[in-house]
């Protein structure tokens, strides 16, 4: 170790191969140099891998306070701690010296509030690496006898030896145990999952889902439990040092009765689980992992009653949007009821709590907010209460129902109803979903189809009763009307185009309205926008056209935008049909779904010998239609799909588009260049090029495209795709293409095909390139392919990277000429 050139990775070599030859240095962690873990024995079933040594690795001399605080703000920064196991110690090392620190002196370093984890952990100039630094140099100097753990590989290797051999033993250092907070709990119940939960004495745990017992309830009962005791009497189940109590009930003589169950191993997982970690939780994190029990809540129960948290940012805007509507004095006027509370989080910030009522499906959540009144949650305790909004009956609970009895007398009362405002963020389960209709998964059993509500309504707003929320509105509308509903959900009751009957039903006034990116709301993914909507049910008008305010993720006003309804329009797909044609002398297909961005991704022109996408329509594309394709396919590609746009319905175009032939042209050009033709499927007549522009050594299959961009079809020349005289005939009679004029392009498009046939170029100049490649095979060439078979996104070729780059930054161009077309010819309203 005494040369100091020595490479970074041959040090990693010989640090591995001199000192821990007898483990496992092979594993790459991350961003972490150097991690060690016992070698796994060959057939080996029930082995622990847990980490030893993660460490900072330097190729010269170097500072160890800065190697170890860069190796912390790694660690940090990916958050491996919550993935993996930390090991016993953290450690660093350079040509020279080695240093080790236990983990459990660091790991609070970790825990830290307000610090920014997203800095480059090797740009040692930032605030965050200088206050680490201070950090663990206040460690180093206060807590750890240096002399114990640092060692210089030529003067102390045999005392380095002699430490690993000590202490690199698996259970030796029981100081490192992973401390619980908001970041980690769900992480950590996963693995939980894994290991404790088949371990506990439940025979059908769908059994005791339909009883409102889920997993999570052991899960929280463990978490916030010290020496094996829940800490918290109000968890809908206990932890009762060995077994778990549940379902306690006070009876008519004042006796609790309570059922319990116990572990099928003894505990040995449980104890061998919790061993690893510190409980319970700081105090301060308690009520946040409450409040989060729907985090926990399984995927399938999650979808049917649509746990969708409110973050804060959004309550508090819809609250401000509230005393717009109705006045800086709405609390006091105004009786509230969020009938689908969850945790209570939407009425956070709310004052009167004599005008405030929750009510929520879960019996669980109603006892997590009384819980929370106690600590300060302003509710009162007997106006919060268990209600299923979708199947009870609005009664009493003097008449033996559910609901208050004051909630009730306002609800009954003509004048106080419309004093009533429904405050709801209501499920946004459907029974189909993506992965549904796409062929990925059944239809969703339970979600939106086992209501009462759906039943009743189906026959007056049809296909829209499949949404959990419009079941919401629906109720709400037909037996509370008069009230006002302040209500979070997506924009389909605008513009959703199964929503038609819907929109005759709910006849409300919308009186304001914002809308945010539907993925800053938890368990919601993809990127649409989720809307706040204040409608007052007592003036009666038809939805229509909507403008609604826009706000970015970071709560920022970036805006308006306008949502129509769209009830007498024709559709993009619409238009297309009118130019279908038949499968003869078809040289590709295109995939058509939807008429919204949503579905733009399906949006492809493949070889026509290609199986299209599970729910897609397959449209033939012939020389008939191909110019109608080409500006289909420009038109739904070129517009980037975002959050914004995404429910944006593209229109049956007005005439205009019919005279402007370079726009035509253009949307052919930015087709040629974007499709996923691929030659291995038969013959490629997509090829825009002639052999001598990109210097091909042989004749193409194909001479098809090159002669319609000329002007030319050479009869007879092409069998395989023309075979009969009359259907040339029947197709330069049908489009606008005429024999011998040649197509003129913009300096736009011809830009594209200048980069086009550069890297066509390139590519003729390989030893083994296909002769009829098309822009797919190309890419797939210098791109390669992963392990599972999807197309790699670079290429190692640094010609090909600039070529390809080239080629998309003009296309970007031609896309945004082609953009303004799309709204002046009425494809997409504005």
């Amino acid at each position: 170790m005494a040369n100091k050139t020595i490479l970074e990775e041959e040090i990693k070599n010989t640090v591995a191969a001199e000192f821990f030859d007898r483990f496992d240095c092979t594993t790459i962690l991350g961003k972490i140099d150097f991690a060690v873990r016992l070698k796994r024995p060959k057939d080996a079933v029930d082995f622990n891998d847990e980490y030893l040594l993660w460490a900072e690795a330097k190729q010269k001399s170097a500072d160890i306070i800065a190697m170890l605080a860069q190796l912390v703000l790694t660690i940090g920064k990916a958050r491996t701690f919550d993935k993996i196991l930390p090991p016993p110690f953290l450690g660093c090392y350079d040509s020279e010296k080695i240093a080790f620190v236990p983990y459990s002196e660091i790991q609070d370093i970790f825990y830290q509030n307000d610090f920014n984890w997203n800095v480059a952990p090797s740009n040692h100039d930032t605030k965050e690496f200088r206050q680490v630094y201070s950090q663990i140099e206040n460690i180093i100097n206060n807590d750890i006898p240096w002399e114990t753990f640092l060692f210089y590989f030529e003067k102390d290797k045999k005392e380095l030896q002699r430490f690993i051999r000590d202490n690199f033993i698996v259970g030796k250092n029981k100081t490192t145990k992973i401390k619980i907070d908001k970041n980690n709990f769900i992480s950590i119940y996963s693995k939980w999952l894994d290991t404790v939960k088949p371990t506990i004495q439940v025979n059908n745990w769908n059994a005791a889902k339909k009883a409102g017992i889920i997993d999570g309830d052991f899960y929280l009962a463990d978490l916030l439990s010290d020496e094996n005791k829940t800490l918290k009497e109000k968890l809908f189940v206990l932890l009762k040092t060995d077994h778990y109590e549940l379902d306690r009930k006070i009876d008519e003589s004042g006796f609790e009765n309570f059922k319990s169950t116990a572990f099928s191993d003894n505990q040995k997982a449980h104890t061998q689980f919790w061993a690893k970690y510190e409980r319970p939780p700081h105090e301060d994190y308690w009520d946040y992992i409450i409040e989060r029990r729907d985090l926990l809540v399984p995927q399938d129960v999650r979808e049917r009653k649509g746990s969708f948290f409110t973050p804060q940012i959004w309550v508090e805007l819809s609250q401000r949007y509230i005393a717009d509507v109705f006045g800086d004095d709405w609390q006091d006027e105004y009786f509230v009821w969020d009938c689908c509370a969850g945790t209570g989080n939407l009425l956070a910030g709310l004052i009167n709590k004599d005008n405030l009522w929750a009510s929520t499906l879960d019996k669980q959540d109603v006892d997590v907010m009384r819980d929370r009144i106690k600590n300060g949650a302003n509710l009162w305790q007997n106006q919060v209460f268990q209600f299923d909004f979708l199947n009870d009956e609005l009664l009493p609970v003097a008449k033996g129902g559910k609901l208050p009895d004051e909630l009730y007398d306002i609800i009954a009362d003509e004048t106080k109803r419309k004093k009533l405002i429904v405050y709801i963020n209501p499920p946004y389960a459907e029974a189909t979903s993506a992965t549904t209709i796409y062929g990925k998964r059944e239809n969703k059993t339970g979600v939106a189809i086992i209501h009462k509500t759906r039943k009743r309504f189906q026959q007056k707003i049809g296909k829209a009763t499949n949404e959990l929320f419009a079941q919401f509105l629906s109720r709400i509308y037909a037996d509370i009307n008069g009230c006002k509903i302040a209500e979070f959900s997506t924009l389909k009751a605008i513009s959703g185009t199964s929503f038609v009957l819907f929109r005759n039903f709910f006849l409300a006034k919308l009186e304001k309205a914002f809308i945010v990116p539907a993925n800053t709301f938890d368990n919601v993914n993809g990127k649409f926008p989720i809307g706040f909507k204040i409608w007052d049910t007592n003036k009666k008008t038809k939805i229509k056209n909507i403008k609604v305010d826009v706000f970015d993720k970071n709560n920022k006003n970036i805006g308006h935008k306008i949502f129509y309804t769209f009830e007498k329009r024709k559709y993009i797909n619409d238009w297309l049909n009118q130019y279908k044609a038949s499968s003869d002398n078809t040289f590709g297909i295109l995939n058509t779904r939807g008429n919204d961005f949503q579905n733009q991704n399906y949006i492809a022109i493949d070889h026509n010998a290609v199986d299209i996408v599970a729910h897609s329509i397959k449209f033939n594309i012939t020389i008939e239609n191909l110019i109608y394709c080409s500006i289909y396919f420009a038109v739904r590609k070129a517009i980037p799909a975002t959050w914004l746009n995404d429910r944006d319905q593209f229109l049956y175009p007005n005439k205009k588009w019919e005279t402007d032939f370079e726009f035509q042209n253009d949307c052919l050009a930015y087709t040629l260049f974007n499709n996923n033709i691929q030659s291995k499927y038969g013959v490629n007549h997509w090829i825009p090029f002639s052999e001598k522009e990109v210097d091909s050594k042989y004749k193409f299959k194909s001479h098809f495209m090159i002669s319609f961009l000329s002007g030319k079809i050479i009869r007879n020349a092409y069998a395989d795709l023309f075979t009969q005289l009359e259907a040339e005939e029947k197709a330069k009679s049908k489009s606008n293409w005429k024999e011998g004029e040649k197509r003129e392009f913009s300096l736009e498009a011809q830009a594209v095909f200048a980069a086009g046939r550069e890297l066509w170029r390139y590519y003729h100049l390989q030893k083994d390139c296909n002769v009829n490649a098309s822009l797919y095979d190309i890419k797939e060439h210098f791109q390669g392919r992963d392990a599972k078979g999807k197309m790699n996104s670079k290429s190692s070729d640094p010609k090909y990277t600039e070529l390809i780059a080239t080629l998309r930054e003009t296309l970007k161009i031609l896309a945004k000429k082609i953009e303004p077309k799309v709204y002046e010819y009425e494809f997409l309203k504005k």
